[in-house]
């Protein structure tokens, strides 16, 4: 009886267990195999499929997951009281998944979320996902690439679409424009182009917009105004052009707006009445005028940078209440306002023309980041950079840094060397901080970060490169890193950067697709443009050095990391992006060599040296070079360009023999020379009757010994002796570009057409440097064919500083003289003495267009009042650009670079500042990188519109 019992339990159980998995299993047959299909493609082993996929168990959704990590399958869209349900969510972030995007998910009917952010997939967007009813769409952090499919805008349901930090190409899709219920759009870090479809306009409901880092061209639109309900707008170097849209204060809901890198000047964007604005990034987008006193009324405002502008004025005390302010590069003036001095809020006010009164102690006080400041000393009498007050305890001639780490001991190349610790990351957010003889300058806070202190990046993986100890650790910057060496010996030095990418990390053989990009300069000069360390050293984890060389002059060295708003913020985290350095080795290239007699040595060149500075002082106050403090002579003293003698010069120049006269220019006479080693060079003897005197002079040896670039005359020295003031430069064999298109028959050059255009593109780069690359943002005001020299290759070089205007700050400014040549001066600064760097890409567009057309701007001027360029827009307007092309060529050129040339020389003489483009953006143009734009209206294009029939009244205020 018992057995029989025991039987029939079994059997009851044995037919229970079918029905039991029946009711256990919610999904359907077919969504499983897709499941399994779809687990075979990413690779994805941890899918348990013995238990129902809905289970929320065995791998169908990881409970208590870290942050940023998730492992999910979801059901819902139950039927049949619940007995029946269908996948409708599929999150898999983090997961390291690897393949190309799975065309099967299209046969989940019901899958209304996709999020496979940060992983290491490929390929394009399946088209066979057209069907699926998505609302959360998600692939930020992989590496998809291709077109955005345009049937994307057919998805209504969609509410959130974020595709950042891909490879996505191509322009947007209108049809993206017609997603009603679109709240999210997020396209940063990727390689878009084209305009912003106009179709977005109807984008009402949207909260986020994010483009930043990638292609776009045209201008910020403005039906930005139409998105009522947006909260953030990120155009961080997204390629878009100013101006800002007047329309931004009707964005009430406004929480977090970033515009960085655009082109053009604009004053301060109307953005009264947003109350709500919490987060404002206005970088480098060529704002002028004071800042704004309702910026204050922003009362929930957390952070403001508006560094790289062109600001002016002193800071309004409304913005007591900003945790975190940043107004660095800029050419804001007046005392440090007292509530900054002791705020408990990070500052930054590096690079702008700040006062702060006392004797110097640096240049940090308190939160405040002081570099590029000076000190006020009644007792001395004059001004103080802040730099110039760190103490020297002797020469030296090396340093070594390895940065964000400890002290580190290595033989390199059988030479001990000890790279000094730097490892203070307790505040890296406005920071300058000062060793034995080198220091570092910090600002900025990284964006969206959980934690905004990290400034110092540690290796998550062991690493197998020699030296590892230097890239075990590295120091970051959210927006600008700056490395000083101080107490130099001057003479040449080799700068050695050592880098490597150990936050963002690949795996298992396939790349991440972050990207940390940044630029790099060593004493102003731009040596590393979208640096990107990982492309560089073929993968994370792994050295590159690079290698520069830099000549100190003034015993200081400096090295600047910045970012530029490029690459990714998001992967592997949110908040990775912004320069990284792992160490530094800087060495002298002949250094003081070692004796038996070194104390004597060192004895004997430090009494010659007191004595000849005690020549000098002696002659130099016998000459009245020694003015009030407000005098810009003092410069001199700092300036250790190669000093000759005149002795020497007169040697070279056979005592400034007539014979030797090459030219006259506005500061006095041009000689040959040839010094005794042989050297040949060309000195500038400036004319004591010249009433720009001793400060042009000065103008020109701290400017060009400053800048070094191939296409500007390189400065070898000076003489200051007796009443002479003398500047021996280069000698460039083929004198200027004007006598060699149209001077004197005799000495023209027969130029064929590609040696135009490389003298046109070599003018273009030269003056983008100067604009742009250079840390001195400078406008050299006079640029016109004499003052384009042509060296025995015919490469061109820009000369004739002496006229330039130093901006150190960028500032836009009235100059009360007007300063060039009639005929090549743009029309604001002729007119209104209205000065920005866009006045030489004007005077660049008349040079280029005598470079096509072999004729002076002056040619023309007594004919009716013509101008070259109206020439040129006639010939535009009758569509016959070629007909300007210099008869001598014989057709022998290339025609559609000529006329690409033509639309870029009426494009950069616009009479209108605002429509004409960059330099770097015109070297561009003219090498075929990017297209050039259609021609923009001019319709103040003839020249007596715009004051040019006053010529003689112009001519004196030029001379005057």
């Amino acid at each position: 009886m018992r057995s029989k019992k025991l039987c029939f339990s079994l059997l009851m159980i044995s037919s229970l267990i079918p029905v039991a998995l029946s009711v256990s299993s919610l999904l359907p047959q077919d969504e499983i195999e897709t499941l399994k299909r779809i687990a075979a493609v990413l690779k994805k082993t941890d899918w348990n499929f013995s238990v129902d996929p809905c289970s929320q168990q065995a791998g169908w959704v990881t409970h208590n997951a870290p942050s940023g990590f998730e492992n999910s399958v979801w059901c819902n869209n139950c039927s049949n009281n619940g007995s029946i349900c269908h996948v409708t969510s599929i999150v898999l972030k983090s997961q390291n998944l690897v393949g190309t995007l799975p065309s099967e998910m299209a046969s989940l009917p019901f899958l209304q979320e996709i999020d496979l952010t940060r992983n290491f997939l490929s390929g394009t967007i399946p088209d066979e996902w057209a069907v699926l009813p998505l609302v959360n769409f998600s692939l930020l952090g992989n590496s998809v690439s291709g077109q955005i499919p345009s049937w994307i805008g057919n998805i209504t349901t969609l509410q959130n679409l974020a595709l950042e930090a891909n490879q996505f190409t191509g322009s947007l899709p209108k049809e993206l424009g017609y997603l009603q219920n679109l709240q999210k759009m997020q396209f940063s870090a990727n390689a878009f182009t084209g305009e912003l479809p106009a179709t977005f306009a109807n984008l009402s409901n949207l909260v986020y917009f994010m483009i930043a880092s990638n292609n776009f061209t045209g201008n910020i639109p403005q039906f930005l105004q139409n998105w009522s309900q947006i909260q953030r707008i990120d155009l961080q170097a997204s390629g878009l052009k100013g101006p800002i849209p007047t329309g931004m204060p009707l964005l009430k809901n406004l929480i977090d707006l970033r515009i960085s890198d655009i082109t053009g000047n604009s004053t301060f964007p109307q953005l009264e009445g947003m109350q709500q604005m919490t987060y404002l990034t206005l970088r480098n987008c060529g704002i002028v005028g004071e800042i704004p006193p309702f910026i204050g009324a922003f009362l929930n405002l957390k952070r403001l940078d508006l560094t790289y502008n062109m600001l002016s004025g002193i800071i309004p005390s409304s913005l007591i209440h900003t945790n975190f302010i940043f107004l660095t590069s800029n050419n804001l003036s007046g005392p440090v306002p007292d509530w900054m001095l002791t705020s408990k809020n990070n500052i930054d006010l590096s690079y702008n023309n700040f006062t702060i009164e006392g004797p110097g102690q640096g240049c940090q006080k308190g939160n405040v980041n002081l570099v590029g400041s000076s000190y006020s000393d009644d007792n001395q009498g004059e001004d103080e950079p802040c730099l110039d007050t760190i103490p020297c305890n002797g020469d030296n001639w090396f340093f070594y840094i390895n940065c964000g780490g400890n002290e580190a001991s290595l033989y390199e190349n059988n030479t001990h060397k000890i790279y000094e610790q730097d490892n203070d990351g307790t505040n890296g957010v406005s920071t300058f901080q000062s060793y034995s003889n080198w220091a570092y300058s910090s600002t900025g806070s990284f964006l969206d970060s959980r934690d905004n202190n990290n400034f110092i990046a540690t290796a998550t993986q062991n690493l197998s490169m020699p030296n590892s100890e230097l890239y075990a650790t590295a120091r970051l910057s959210p927006l600008s890193l700056t490395y000083y060496g101080f107490c130099l010996i001057n003479g040449n030095y080799s700068v050695k950067l050592h880098f490597a990418e150990i936050i963002i990390n690949d795996f298992d053989g396939y790349v991440s697709p972050g990207r940390r990009i940044f630029d790099v300069y060593v004493q102003g000069k731009l040596v590393l443009k979208d640096f990107n360390i990982r492309d560089n050293a073929n993968g994370s984890n792994k050295a590159i050095v690079k290698t520069f060389p830099a000549v100190v002059t003034r015993k200081r060295l400096e090295i600047r990391f910045q970012w530029t708003g490029k690459g990714t913020t998001t992967v592997p985290v949110t908040g990775t992006y912004g320069p990284l350095i792992s160490a530094i080795s800087v060495e002298n290239l002949n250094p003081p060599s070692e004796s038996n007699s070194s104390a004597r040595l060192v004895i004997g060149i430090t009494c010659a040296a007191i004595f000849a500075v005690v020549i000098l002082v002696f002659f130099a106050w016998k000459k009245g070079y020694f003015r009030r403090k407000n005098a810009k002579d003092n410069d001199l003293r700092g300036l250790e360009t190669i000093s000759f003698s005149l002795r020497q010069i007169q040697a070279a120049t056979s005592n400034f023999s007539s014979s030797n006269k090459i030219g006259e220019g506005g500061f006095g006479s041009v000689y040959k020379g040839r010094l005794a080693d042989g050297t040949v060079i060309a000195v500038k003897q400036l004319s004591s009757k010249s009433s720009q005197g001793n400060q042009e002079f000065v103008n020109e040896i701290g400017m060009i010994s400053a800048l070094q670039h191939p296409n500007l005359v390189k400065l070898y020295g000076c003489c200051i002796e007796g009443n002479q003031l003398l500047l021996v430069y280069e000698y460039m064999e083929n004198n200027s570009l004007a006598r060699a298109l149209y001077g004197p028959e005799q000495y023209q050059l027969k130029l064929d057409w590609s040696t135009r255009h490389q003298i046109c593109v070599g003018i273009a780069r030269g003056l983008a440097y100067l604009h742009e690359e250079s840390m001195l943002k400078i406008v050299h005001r006079d640029i016109k064919a004499t003052n384009v020299l042509l060296d025995i290759d015919l490469n061109p070089k820009i000369s004739d500083f002496g006229l330039a205007k130093l901006d150190e700050k960028g500032n836009t400014h009235i100059s009360t003289r007007i300063a060039g040549t009639i005929g090549y001066m743009a029309p604001e600064y002729a007119t209104r003495g209205y000065l920005t760097e866009k006045a030489d890409v004007y005077s660049f567009g008349i040079v280029a267009l005598e470079i096509v057309t072999g004729k002076c701007v002056s040619s023309y001027m007594n004919e009716d009042q013509y101008h070259l360029l109206d020439v040129a827009h006639l010939a535009k307007e009758k569509e016959d650009l070629l007909s300007l092309v210099d008869k001598r060529l014989e057709n022998q050129y290339n025609q559609v670079e000529a006329v690409g040339m033509i639309r870029v020389a009426i494009l950069c003489a616009h009479s209108s500042p605002a429509h004409r483009p960059l330099m770097s953006s015109v070297v561009k143009m003219l090498t075929g990188e990017v297209s050039i734009p259609d021609f923009v209206p001019d319709p103040y294009r003839f020249r007596d519109s715009l004051g040019y029939g006053f010529g003689e009244n112009l001519h004196e205020q030029a001379t005057t």
